[in-house]
């Protein structure tokens, strides 16, 4: 059985679950940079598994480092859970007594917010208006771009995983950000294999038909970034 390989002439760096953790972020970008500067003729593409915000201290510098990336490199933004919620709560403020539980007070305190004890309905309406005035365009362009998922060569990069048994194309979108057991428990093969984050492990995960790079970024200060090129994998 061949080795899964991405396209010819490509270098993937998938980078997995940065929650609000900016510093790791500069750390990494850094080491893509240095990188490429010894491989100068490869094509890079940089891809980031979704989940920007939340639990970590600075997501509004995070969106803010990622928007400037993409002005220079080529980038693949994905769609994560923790974005749908961010978004969800500029059209539903209700959904902050849900998405709090999640870290959504954190990327609302990185916007220079107050969030009450206890809000009420009026103050959250009063808060989702805030964060709309202070919010620049350019972030929310951004969430409003993100993609669900991304193929190269035989792998399929998506944020949280795929349905089994559903072939790739018709993946629906609340399980590309949101499925979990049935997906990590499958021993099935996907048609490529899917890397992913959305579930934190200790390192990063290898199976035969996925590879998990989510290492909890905001809690153990490791952000992990994959690179794929050929048939080989390997980390920075």
């Amino acid at each position: 059985m061949m080795a899964p390989r991405v396209v010819d002439g490509v270098r993937v760096y998938a980078i997995g679950d940065i929650h609000g953790r900016a510093d790791l972020l500069d750390d990494v970008l850094l080491k893509i940079d240095a990188d490429l500067a010894v491989y100068p003729g490869i094509r890079p593409i940089q891809i980031f598994l979704g989940d920007y915000v939340d639990r970590g201290p600075d997501s509004c510098g995070v969106l803010d480092r990622l928007i400037r990336r993409a002005q220079t490199h080529e980038v693949i933004f994905l769609k994560g859970n923790h974005e749908l919620q961010f978004l969800e709560f500029l059209q539903n403020p209700a959904v902050l007594k849900e998405w709090r539980k999640y870290g959504g007070l954190d990327t609302l305190m990185s916007y220079g917010l107050t969030v009450p004890l206890n809000a009420n309905a009026e103050q959250l309406a009063s808060l989702a208006a805030q964060l709309a005035d202070v919010m620049p365009v350019a972030h929310r362009d951004f969430l409003n771009r993100l993609e669900a998922s991304f193929v190269c060569g035989d792998y399929y990069f998506v944020h949280a995983g795929v349905r089994p048994r559903v072939p790739l194309v018709f993946q629906r979108q609340e399980d590309l950000l949101w499925i979990r057991d049935e997906f990590l428990q499958s021993e099935d093969d996907f048609g490529k294999v899917v890397v992913h984050g959305h579930t934190p492990v200790p390192k990063p995960e290898f199976r035969h038909n996925r590879i998990n790079i989510d290492t909890g970024a905001y809690a153990t200060g490791k952000l992990t970034c994959l690179i794929l090129e050929e048939d080989g994998r390997w980390f920075i």
